[in-house]
């Protein structure tokens, strides 16, 4: 089974968008700092990745499935951690 040029394209395209969403969700992950994260931005970025996702999985476009659920499993983390701790983060400005 061979990989047509075009499907290498999206491959390559996929895993460059997806690479360059890594560090930022990285620095998320381990400062827990979620202060800069506008939540109504990362709702409907999350929610678009989710759409790409199932437009992907519809066409049976791989390299689409593939970058979609690695970015759709990193925003929907920082998402929750928005809407957990940025909670927390509001209730000891209040204190």
């Amino acid at each position: 089974m061979s990989v047509n040029p075009i499907d290498w394209l999206g491959y390559v395209a996929a895993s460059l968008t997806t690479l360059s969403f890594v560090p930022q969700a990285w620095h998320t992950f381990q400062t827990r700092d979620v202060r800069g994260i506008s939540l109504s931005m990362y709702s409907a970025f999350t929610l678009g990745v989710l759409l790409w996702l199932v437009y992907g999985v519809m066409l049976g476009a791989w390299p689409v499935i593939v970058a979609n659920v690695i970015t759709l499993a990193l925003a929907a983390g920082i998402l929750v951690m928005k809407l957990v701790l940025g909670r927390a983060g509001r209730a000891e400005d209040s204190a």
